[in-house]
This record gives structure tokens, C-alpha cells and sequence, in this order.
């Protein structure tokens, strides 16, 4: 999460809530690891373009879900708490799971055939 960083922010979804999001992929992805301090707020509102309040409002709802805490004077870090860590990639991946049943749903794609596909995906897949 350092340095200039281009983002496209969707129009239909708040920013903030995008930003959220970019932090938690980064840290179940481990590009951000457990105890790391982030960017000031300054600093990562310049590196993403967006308004400080913005990011101070994504930091105060990381906080508030446990995903960080706040050393008075030392900055924000990420959460040594690994089950806060598998809880949020637990969380994330049932938003992919739901988005995923959603869209191949409206596909006109019972149970059994979702269930079908993704076997036959996944071995294809392994060779």
C-alpha cells in the first residue's frame, strides 16, 4: 500500500467501503502482515487521490471491526489477532461464494448443475 497508487474507485459502491476492502484482500493475501503499521492518513489519502476524512473514516471502521488498533502517537497497525485475520478471510470468501451462486444462478443453473460445474472446473483444473 505504498507508493503512487492507481486505483479506479466503482461508482456504485462508497469509497470508503472500497478501501476497506483493498486493505483486507491485502492483508488475507499477506501483502500487509500481521502487525504492520499502515500509511498515515495523509499519506495514504495522497497515494490513493482521495479525501483524508475518507481515509480516516476507513481507518476508524477497521478499528472498530478489530482489524487494526491505534498506538497514540505511533500510528495504525494491523492486528496480531489471527483469528480476527481467518474470521476476515472466512467473511470475504462467502461475499465471492454469494456473488458467484448469485451470477451463475441467474444463469438458469440449479444446485446440482452448479455443483456439476465446479467438480468438472476443478479437475480439468488439477491436470
Amino acid at each position: 500500500m505504498r507508493g503512487d497508487t492507481s486505483v479506479e474507485f466503482e461508482g456504485n459502491i462508497p469509497i470508503y467501503i472500497q478501501i476497506m476492502d483493498m486493505i483486507k484482500r491485502d492483508i488475507i493475501t499477506k501483502k500487509i502482515k500481521e502487525g504492520d503499521k499502515l500509511p498515515s492518513v495523509r499519506e495514504m489519502a495522497d497515494n490513493l487521490k482521495v479525501n483524508p476524512n475518507t481515509i480516516q473514516r476507513v481507518y476508524q471502521e477497521l478499528e472498530r471491526e478489530g482489524v487494526t488498533f491505534t498506538q497514540r502517537g505511533m500510528g495504525t497497525f494491523i492486528t496480531k489477532d489471527k483469528k480476527v485475520i481467518l474470521s476476515l478471510k472466512s467473511e470475504m470468501a462467502k461475499e465471492v461464494i454469494i456473488s458467484f451462486i448469485d451470477g451463475i444462478e441467474s444463469l438458469g443453473f440449479n444446485e446440482e448443475e452448479i455443483i456439476d460445474t465446479i467438480a468438472d472446473y476443478m479437475k480439468r483444473r488439477e491436470k
